[in-house]
């Protein structure tokens, strides 16, 4: 896949974990994209390196999606658990 198919997947994925995992996080919707993109990128290589499934080429693979989804919803929980609710 190229790079921006990486951004767009975790644009995505960064939404899908907001969903998931609903609150107030600070750095919005900008926070919530970064996050997206840096879990689709460590869902991927976790995927490949441990899981013994390689990242196709194929933008629409199911395996992909999940492991950038679930890349991004651990870095959203690792996020709250050290910065918390800043707008308190």
């Amino acid at each position: 896949m190229s790079i921006i198919a990486w951004i767009i997947l975790g644009l995505v994925a960064g939404v899908i974990a907001k969903v998931l995992l609903p609150g107030r996080d600070p750095g919005g919707f900008i926070g919530t994209t970064l996050i997206g993109i840096a879990g689709a990128f460590i869902g991927g290589w976790i995927s490949a390196r441990w899981l013994d499934h390689p990242i196709t080429k194929n933008f629409y693979d199911g395996a992909t999606w999940v492991a950038a989804v679930g890349g991004s919803l651990v870095l959203l929980i690792v996020y709250r658990i050290l910065f918390g609710n800043s707008r308190d």
